[in-house]
């Protein structure tokens, strides 16, 4: 069926709510009340174009799997198409996108990055303010992030000389999977928001480099546009399962996964809830949404003048989304989760190696290994969930300590505060098997695509 723009305009309300998305027409009315990130989000462009919100945070079989086929109306006739094409061309471009363009034209040639905070830096300024209260945020007053950080400078080498190095050979496994360093890429979500092809760049980084890239269940790339880019057949993928409440469609998620060829599952047990990450969700009130709103409330006979201080935002809060991108991507997780009944489940419907993914303590490290899973990943979720959780590198400290046994029961990586070599032996030292990085793949690909990713993970290997 061929659409007008002016026949989908017609369908602006909950009532029946239209969407446009790369000129298809989508009926997305019964959706509203499912839609994780609320429905306020999709009545905002209820009978118009949605296509430049709804890229960037979702893979593109998103439509296929959520809409049934009758909801799928059919294509704009051409001369919408064309007149849509014309208003992006037209479309007068914001504050924000005009920096971008600058920061681009003029940003260093990657052969001058020498390290992760000089890859970070470019980033900040080559992407949008909302990719970046994203990427960036961490819960509360960010303590936690800024301490897996520090936590590394606590611990010091005790070195030793006249050894013989010339044959060092930094390759390890990851449950039986070859790595070139103890390093892989950690889960992180909607790479899109920094670079078109998302975590594809992640994925081709990691294979021309030979180490392990996890893929959120959260990408902003299907599972299978992540698969098909890999380098070679047998690059392995590890999968980041955050656990749907519905059961059946969690297992429908890990059937996908295992028949494109993932080869681990590493379920994520500390993100059941969004964190308070306050920068997340001020990067929703932006300059148009408010304006927009003052409109609204003019038109109801009220004053329509913006809150003047942080006592005056409820009216401003109950009509702009304060979840923050994060709080969509949790929305429907499984917040019942349990040693006794999800992981006899897990390993009742898959044969891939299983990982704990947000171990924070001694008490849980033990618990996951009498659980009999395949490795345990300390993590506090680079510190965007609970304010004031122990630094990863000091609850692995604790259970090379208190309870040395579970190295020898289970692999244990770390994530959460990695920037230098130095922090990776440090996490060796103690016994970890690998550790693994987040927000710098995001950042990295934001700035330089594939190369950018390359370049990242030869900051630990400069013989490559």
């Amino acid at each position: 069926m061929s659409l007008t723009l002016s026949e989908v305009s017609k369908h602006n309300t909950d009532k029946s709510c239209w969407v446009i998305i790369k000129n298809k027409v989508y009926d997305v009315t019964d959706f509203l009340a499912e839609h994780p990130g609320g429905a306020k989000i999709i009545l905002k462009y209820a009978g118009r174009d949605a296509t430049s919100a709804y890229e960037p945070i979702h893979p593109p079989d998103a439509l296929d799997k959520n809409l049934a086929p009758e909801k799928h109306l059919g294509d704009l006739d051409s001369s919408s198409a064309a007149a849509l094409s014309d208003a992006r061309q037209h479309r007068k471009k914001t504050e924000d996108e005009l920096r971008m363009e600058r920061e681009q034209a003029n940003k260093p040639p990657l052969s001058r990055i020498l390290d992760l905070q000089e890859m970070e830096n470019v980033a900040h300024k080559l992407i949008s303010s909302k990719a970046w209260a994203y990427y960036s945020s961490a819960s509360d007053d960010e303590i936690t992030n800024i301490e897996n950080a520090r936590a590394f400078t606590r611990f010091f080498f005790n070195p030793r000389v006249m050894r013989r190095l010339s044959n060092t050979n930094p390759s390890t496994t990851i449950l039986g999977f070859k790595s070139r360093i103890p390093v892989f890429a950690s889960g992180a979500a909607l790479a899109k928001l920094g670079h078109p092809r998302g975590e594809a760049n992640i994925t081709e980084g990691c294979g021309r480099t030979s180490i392990v890239q996890m893929v959120s269940s959260n990408a902003s790339l299907s599972y299978a546009e992540i698969a098909a880019a890999r380098v070679s057949p047998d690059q392995p993928l590890f999968f980041q399962l955050y656990k749907h409440k519905d059961q059946s469609l969690a297992l429908k998620r890990i059937r996908e996964v295992e028949a494109l060829g993932y080869n681990a599952i590493f379920l994520t047990v500390d993100a059941i809830v969004a964190g308070n990450r306050e920068r997340d969700v001020r990067a929703g009130w932006t300059e148009e949404d408010v304006e927009a709103i003052a409109e609204e409330q003019q038109g109801k006979g009220k004053k329509g003048e913006l809150p003047r201080k942080k006592t005056d935002m409820e009216e401003l809060e109950s009509a702009i989304d304060v979840k923050g991108t994060a709080g969509a991507l949790v929305a429907n997780d499984d917040r019942d989760m349990t040693w006794e009944e999800t992981i006899p489940w897990l390993r009742s419907v898959t044969k891939l190696p299983i990982v704990i993914k947000g171990v924070q303590c001694v008490e849980d490290a033990v618990l996951a290994v009498e659980a009999g899973v395949d490795g345990i990943m300390l993590s506090n979720h680079g510190g965007r969930q609970l304010e004031y959780a122990m630094p990863s590198l000091e609850v692995l400290y604790r259970i090379r300590k208190q309870r040395p046994d579970v190295f020898s029961k289970t692999e244990v990586y770390l994530d959460g505060g990695v920037r230098r070599g130095t922090d990776v032996v440090k996490a060796l030292c103690l016994g970890a098997t690998a550790v693994g990085l987040g927000r710098p793949f995001l950042y990295a690909q934001s700035a330089y695509g594939a190369a950018g990713v390359v370049k990242l993970i030869r900051f630990w290997n400069v013989r490559w």
